[in-house]
């Protein structure tokens, strides 16, 4: 897992310092570090805008009582996109962008949704479902080692409907009336 991010975040460098390379060679360097400046600038804007629109919408759903469960993923997902936003690089000042705008974050937070339900439950989750359900619920043929022969018994001792009833609970003892 360390080894995998580690990876990960090495080649988000590399694109990042060929992306930046690539635009300074096209419109130069000063003009490069100018946008660089200028997006994080505006990140910083967007963050404050989104992350105060999200506090709010956090507080009003806390405040009626409901989970705010939507509430936090925006939240988290405005959080990232911040950080990412003002990382100097075109990739991650995009990617933070998708993030923080709402109509992008909603099919983020739908994304990762789904990618947390499949990773939880296993191959139950998503489009194969009904196949996997389906799979599941045939019963196992005779002779395959799963099925078990038996008998059911009675249980021993006394039935239920043979033991004396417990007294009335709800009334003083003076006052229970005897049962028929």
């Amino acid at each position: 897992m360390a080894a995998a991010l580690v990876l990960a975040l090495v080649l988000v460098l590399l694109i990042e310092i060929y992306l930046v390379s690539l635009v300074a060679h096209v419109v130069g360097l000063p003009l490069t570090l100018a946008i660089l400046v200028l997006i994080s600038a505006l990140g910083a804007t967007l963050i404050k805008r989104e992350g105060l629109r999200t506090w709010r919408t956090l507080r009003a759903t806390l405040g009626a009582g409901r989970i705010p469960a939507r509430e936090l993923g925006d939240a988290a997902l405005v959080l990232v996109g911040g950080v990412l936003l003002l990382t100097p690089g075109f990739l991650t000042d995009a990617i933070g962008l998708l993030l923080i705008l709402p109509p992008t974050r909603d099919v983020a937070r739908r994304l990762l949704t789904a990618l947390a339900l499949r990773r939880a439950l296993g191959p139950a989750a998503g489009v194969g479902m009904g196949l996997h359900a389906a799979r599941r619920s045939r019963p196992d043929p005779p002779g395959s080692g799963r099925v078990i022969d038996g008998e059911v018994l009675p249980p021993e001792g006394p039935r239920p409907s043979d033991m004396p009833r417990p007294p009335d609970v709800r009334r003083p003892p003076d006052v229970q009336r005897p049962r028929p």
